[in-house]
């Protein structure tokens, strides 16, 4: 275990991981580090339900290929926490670290605190003390009170589809979760705004409208679509010709857009626009195993691994699935018990053979697979329990062995299967 794992735990143990959105104390923890909030370089802030890290990703992709150094910060992680702090380009060592950890922890002393918080705080210190062009940041539940939304001027803030999710925190409604994500909105700072339902676009303009924020919204001043297998995207600048996204799915090509939109704001060229849509890399969104202990158990499959765990996540699941070559379909799904299970599997009932629940491997609120399995069934899809992953895949490809397999549900369970992956 290393030094950054040791005080992590620590963390979690002096503060449970309890959610509890507020910023009164992000902001006191602040103060005592002398507002590194200030000192980091320009923000591009990302709320939104889903597609949050792909279109970061991209935006990433095409701020680096126009040379600039880039920050970013994302959540949660896969395999290992650095992955949510990226320091100009490198994700961060651990040596750093360890003693950014150990000097909010100290500065935090034993003053109440969330996990998420005081991470958060030190991927802010990080950023201060690194020099950089840009600083991607990504929120990690809702807009109006997450710990990201301590910045006073972003550079540019983004809020991408708006669904369905996280209500015990959020609101019930579409436009209450539109209010909390519209949140991010600062007085004068431009906002690119994705494709929204009608309701959660009413609530983000007329926020927009109280706060003078210059809207840039899909449909309105930008539109993407496909091509002659080509993407095309046009602004008021003019229209871009470009290849699809390498990160695959019909979804990615309304995040594309919308990194497409950010980055016409922020930089000059289009060779920017070209290397967002073709050099972006996010794990576990539709992404193909190509090697490790699962693909040797499946030499003739396809294991396919995506972290998408609410209704829109599903349908943009089973859009992807149902655009790829006929295969025979199976998912091997783990969830969290805190999800709309059932609205996450209704899109895919139509489009897998069968549906293999497990539980998610030492994740406390995960869902029992034989809750998994009954709302599979629910839905029409059928389904079985397996003790893990490896047993599910087994059991899969001694029926069929050129099977199509995804492995889904929760980015809990992708961390797990990329770790034990490696």
């Amino acid at each position: 275990m290393t030094g950054s794992d040791v005080i992590l735990q620590r963390m979690m143990a002096l503060h449970p991981k309890v959610i509890d959105l507020t910023l009164d104390r992000m902001h006191r923890l602040l103060a005592t580090l002398d507002h590194p909030e200030r000192r980091v370089p320009p923000v591009i802030h990302v709320a939104g339900t889903n597609g949050k890290g792909s279109t970061q990703a991209m935006i990433r992709a095409g701020l680096e290929a126009a040379g600039l150094r880039v920050h970013a910060y994302t959540s949660p992680h896969l395999a290992r926490f650095h992955e949510r702090i990226r320091l100009a380009g490198e994700l961060i060592s651990e040596s750093e670290l360890t003693a950014l950890l150990d000097e909010c922890s100290a500065a935090n002393g034993t003053d109440p605190i969330t996990f998420f918080e005081i991470t958060t705080a030190a991927a802010l210190l990080a950023f201060a003390r690194t020099p950089a062009d840009a600083t991607l940041l990504e929120v990690g539940l809702g807009g109006r009170l997450d710990a990201t939304n301590v910045i006073d001027r972003p550079r540019l803030t983004i809020i991408t589809p708006v669904s369905i999710d996280h209500q015990q925190y959020l609101g019930e409604t579409l436009a209450e979760i539109a209010g909390e994500k519209a949140g991010i909105l600062k007085r004068g700072v431009p906002c690119v705004v994705a494709p929204q339902t009608h309701e959660g676009l009413e609530v983000i303009e007329a926020r927009a409208a109280r706060l003078g924020v210059p809207l840039l919204v899909h449909g309105q001043h930008w539109h993407v679509f496909t091509e002659h297998g080509r993407l095309i995207f046009q602004d008021e600048n003019g229209l871009l010709d470009l290849p699809l996204p390498v990160l695959p799915g019909p979804h990615q090509i309304q995040n594309a857009g919308t990194a497409l939109a950010a980055l016409r704001h922020l930089v000059h060229g289009e060779s920017a626009c070209e290397a967002a849509v073709t050099r972006a890399v996010w794990p576990a969104r539709m992404q193909r195993l190509r090697q490790g202990p699962l693909v040797d158990l499946a030499p003739q499959a396809e294991v396919w691994l995506d972290g998408g765990h609410n209704p829109a996540g599903g349908q943009a699941v089973a859009a992807t699935l149902a655009a790829m070559p006929p295969r025979p379909m199976h998912l091997i799904c783990g969830m969290l018990n805190t999800k709309d299970v059932t609205g996450y599997m209704r899109p895919l009932a139509g489009i897998a053979t069968t549906l293999t629940a497990v539980a998610i491997p030492g994740e406390a609120n995960t869902l029992p697979a034989e809750a998994t399995r009954d709302a599979a069934l629910a839905v029409g899809l059928p389904a079985t329990v397996a003790a893990s992953v490896a047993e599910a895949l087994q059991a899969i490809v001694a029926k069929e062995p050129q099977a199509r397999v995804l492995i889904c549900g929760s980015l809990y369970l992708a961390g797990s299967i990329l770790r034990e992956n490696a």
